[in-house]
């Protein structure tokens, strides 16, 4: 399916190609091709050191920071020389991002640099150094408030997003932007055709800029990307951070002198409400999700299936929400963590990224929208491709809770009876949670399936419902998926996130003295494991009604809650446990509000819901007749949820 953008587009250029075709004899007409594109590919003919090297600042129309003088996104761009020769138009790709000059971007933390009159000299990553000589303009955008842009960051919200969206009005011709000198710039070399690409925070604002239906952005690709930011801090009303919340991430990114933003920041402070955890206006003007039906652009979604700091609800969720829409989409899933694919599978990635621009940009008729719609690392390094994310045939299928030898419980198809409690443990980590499941370990307790029959897929959001008595007005449920027996796996809980950085090199592009196209190689970090975490999920049980009022719980009174799981897509190789590991308080993911709770668990009115593919008849799990004995080594460290926040780039 065609997004309505595109095929307008592409109907106005075949109507005056076929005018074109008409009015001149074929020589003339077959001269029309630019000599970037042979057949449906764009090919590498410009001079990449001799490209136009320029800046602009873009109005926004705003002023949040409250000088009285219109904000202004700086946006540094390289161009083919060649083609501003000729006259022939290029489309833009686009990378808006806060990270130019605080941070840096990429798995090597390059920067943008600038010559002393003030030309940038060098872009990071390889979009400029790949893309521009095959016909391509790269765009690097600084979001309002940080490097040489004006205005504040308010992290999501309005000042952001239409900053970034008044670049892609400027490209079209709806906006106006001046030169350092104060002459304005106009952007008469420019289809106008813009894709949007970046990781994280830079993938986060392309989704938000989609997501308001702008013309002329043709496509996006979102790469571990937020789709509401509600989601990244908080999960079912649990804390993750009360220190890193989105005051403090403007702050990280602030290009502007210290007081200037500051009355913006003690906004974004006040409105993220940390004392409730509940959802609000605030989060809600930063949740892109509702409005997905006003997307025009194709959707190219990239991201880990281990990622833990963007973590997968993310991109299942956005990717639901644009196919409701009817949206062209494209997903695919890798085991690291809060990895560019460019660096866990770098040759694929880019001949993919080439394909897929050159179908939406460049208007060439190639294959990449025939081919599967999405692919997935199923193991380290064996890749699959298949129709549609879920699985197609995939259903939610109840799984019961039993009370097994009365220390380590059952997952299986018969309902459970009696109950067994729960008693809050603030200092159990993930690793001594999971651990060792028949042992008896206080403070959590471990279902087990029999050993898997057949191999069992699992493919989008499972859940938990719990049937609970607590102890006090409130407290925190928590939640893993858990994959027993032993196996080669990603490990996404060490630093790199699943991959080791070498020091080989590999080469995407043209090269300048300034600018090399060169990036350090990696490998997949991959240990022996006996057990792999699959998934986490967390709520705080007075938000179990609704996000926005929550509702203090009777102590003594019995309540069900139920809640989502980080979705995710794996297979069970026969022979393997399941297990499901029930916590209260996680100080390693989350900031509990009341710990301390004693919790009452009624087995016959709980369960877990898993999404599976299954032949007709059959049921998730095969009847547990006793209960496994599982035995696992200690496992390595989960990685710190703090240290992450200072690591979102």
């Amino acid at each position: 399916m065609t997004s309505p953008s595109r095929r307008r587009g592409a109907l106005a250029r075949a109507l005056i190609g076929a005018a074109g075709l008409l009015l001149a004899p074929p020589a003339a007409a077959e001269s029309r091709v630019p000599p970037h594109v042979q057949g449906t590919r764009t090919v590498p003919v410009y001079d990449y050191a001799g490209a136009i090297r320029e800046s602009v600042w873009v109005s926004t129309g705003l002023d949040n920071d409250g000088d009285g003088v219109g904000d202004r996104v700086a946006v540094d761009l390289v161009r083919p020389r060649e083609t501003a020769r000729a006259g022939v138009r290029i489309p833009v790709i686009m990378d808006a991002s806060p990270y130019y000059q605080c941070c840096g971007r990429g798995n090597e933390s390059e920067r943008k640099q600038y010559a002393a009159d003030g030309t940038v000299t060098k872009f990071p990553l390889f979009y400029d150094n790949y893309f521009v000589p095959r016909g391509y303009a790269f765009a690097a955008v600084d979001f309002a408030g940080t490097s040489r842009s004006t205005g504040c960051g308010d992290v999501g919200g309005r000042e952001e997003i239409l900053g970034v969206r008044a670049v892609v009005d400027w490209l079209n011709g709806r906006g106006r932007a001046t030169y350092a000198d104060g002459t304005p710039a106009r952007a008469t070399w420019t289809t106008g055709q813009v894709g949007m690409i970046g990781k994280s925070w830079d993938g986060s604002v392309a989704n938000g800029v989609a997501a308001t239906g702008v013309e002329g952005l043709e496509t996006i690709v979102p790469i571990s990307a937020i789709s509401s930011w509600y989601d990244y801090y908080r999960h079912n009303g649990a804390l993750y951070t009360t220190d890193f919340g989105p005051a403090w991430l403007s702050g990280y990114v602030d290009g502007r002198p210290d007081p200037v933003c500051q009355p913006v920041r003690d906004a974004l402070l006040a409105g993220s409400d940390n004392a409730t955890g509940s959802y609000n206006a605030f989060w809600a003007e930063r949740n892109f999700l509702p409005d997905a039906r006003r997307v025009r652009a194709s959707v190219f979604v990239a991201h880990g299936l281990n990622d833990l700091n963007v973590e997968t609800k993310h991109f299942a969720r956005w990717w639901e929400a644009l196919g409701r829409g009817g949206v062209p989409r494209k997903l695919w899933l890798g085991q690291p963590g809060h990895v560019d694919p460019f660096d866990f599978r770098r040759a694929e990635w880019v001949s993919t990224l080439h394909r897929w621009f050159d179908y939406w940009l460049q208007d060439l008729p190639n294959s990449v929208m025939r081919e599967p719609a999405v692919t997935i690392e199923r193991e380290p390094d064996v890749w699959v491709n298949e129709r549609s994310w879920p699985a197609r045939g995939t259903a939610p299928v109840p799984v019961s809770l039993g009370a097994g030898d009365g220390t380590t419980g059952t997952l299986g198809p018969r309902p459970g009876r009696g109950t067994t409690t729960l008693v809050d443990a603030p200092e159990l980590t993930e690793s001594a949670a999971v651990a060792q499941p028949d042992a008896d370990v206080p403070g959590r307790r471990v279902f087990l399936s029999a050993p898997l029959d057949r191999d069992l897929r699992i493919s989008g959001t499972a859940t938990v419902t719990l049937r609970v008595r607590v102890s006090q007005p409130n407290t925190q449920l928590s939640a893993r998926l858990v994959d027993y027996g032993t196996a080669a796996r990603i490990n996404s809980l060490a630093p790199g996130e699943g991959v080791r950085t070498l020091d080989t090199e590999s080469c995407w592009g043209v090269s300048t003295a300034a600018d090399d196209a060169c990036y350090r190689e990696t490998e997949k970090n991959v240990v022996t494991s006996d057990y792999g975490v699959l998934t986490r999920g967390w709520v705080d049980a007075a938000h179990r009604d609704s996000l926005t009022r929550p509702t203090p719980l009777t102590p003594g009174r019995w309540y069900t809650v139920t809640w989502p799981l980080m979705p995710h897509d794996t297979v069970l190789p026969a022979g393997r446990t399941l297990g499901l590991v029930l916590t209260l308080s996680d100080n390693q993911f989350t900031v509990p509000g009341s710990p301390g709770a004693t919790v009452d668990v009624d087995l016959r009115h709980s369960r877990l819901d898993l999404p599976v593919t299954l032949p007709p008849g059959l049921g998730a799990l095969p009847e547990p007749r006793v209960v496994p004995r599982v035995s696992t080594r200690e496992a390595p460290a989960v990685l710190d949820r703090g240290k992450e926040w200072t690591e979102f780039r």
